[in-house]
């Protein structure tokens, strides 16, 4: 059984900005899990946003546990909160903005499993979305 506990974790601040914890990684558990996703706890704080980006190969789903937001993907938008989930395909450009309050707290569910070399980061600002 593999059990972890997020008070017990680390954060870093990811390329895009986000602060993450890596909650489970298939390539850096002690012993080998059947498992093909990535799942990290992420934050990011009230007014920020994150960097424009897009995972080239994998799909990733964000999951939102606390705060307001908006995230963009391609041309589109949507409002997030608590309770929703949203598909990202690979290859999207993507940002989020924390508009509430609070932190904007979420899980990022990465198919298969996050690798740097997956990742681009778009030298645009996030209000010239329409320009991707």
């Amino acid at each position: 059984m593999l059990v972890k506990d997020i008070r017990e974790g680390s954060y870093f601040t990811a390329g895009d900005g986000s602060l993450l914890c890596e909650l489970l990684h298939p390539l850096r558990e002690k012993e080998e899990i059947p498992l093909h996703c990535s799942i990290a706890h992420a934050r990011l704080p009230a007014g920020k946003s994150t960097v424009p980006h897009r995972l080239k190969e994998s799909a990733e789903v964000y999951y939102f546990l606390e705060g307001q937001g908006i995230l963009h993907i391609n041309q589109d938008s949507t409002e997030v909160e608590p309770g929703i989930a949203v598909l990202v395909p690979p290859g999207a450009v993507q940002y989020l903005e924390s508009t509430g309050d609070g932190d904007l707290i979420f899980l990022c569910i990465v198919d298969p499993m996050w690798r740097e070399d997956d990742e681009e980061f778009i030298n645009q600002e996030p209000n010239t979305l329409g320009q991707f």
